[in-house]
């Protein structure tokens, strides 16, 4: 399988080739930081009345003290779906002062 020569297209080659099928649904999670919480709070708030991402979780990191708020979508992860869908939630967290930090899939446990 042939991926865009992209930091999203190499992950995805790393993924196939752990044997990952990525032509099934996959819960990806998408990572977003803030310096501070009200703006997660904010994000999670803004993003929890959307249909595409209900899932989130606001932590904080214990070496940087940044809030890192995890957004589960449920998705095929196709390279130009996943670009939207960055997008997309990097568009709502700029609006909170918020950066996207990229996206992983858990493989599922048998």
């Amino acid at each position: 399988m042939q991926f865009p020569n992209d930091d999203n297209g190499q992950l995805l080659s790393e993924i196939a080739a752990a044997g990952i099928d990525l032509s099934q649904m996959q819960k990806i999670d998408f990572y977003i930081l803030f310096e501070q919480k009200n703006n997660a709070e904010q994000f999670i708030d803004a993003i929890s009345k959307d249909d595409l991402a209900p899932q989130t979780k606001l932590g904080k990191c214990p070496d940087t003290g940044v809030w890192e708020v995890l957004t589960t979508v449920t998705m095929v992860p196709a390279h130009e779906l996943l670009n939207q869908t960055e997008q997309y939630l990097e568009s709502i967290a700029n609006g909170h002062e918020g950066y996207g930090d990229g996206w992983g899939l858990m493989a599922e446990e048998e």
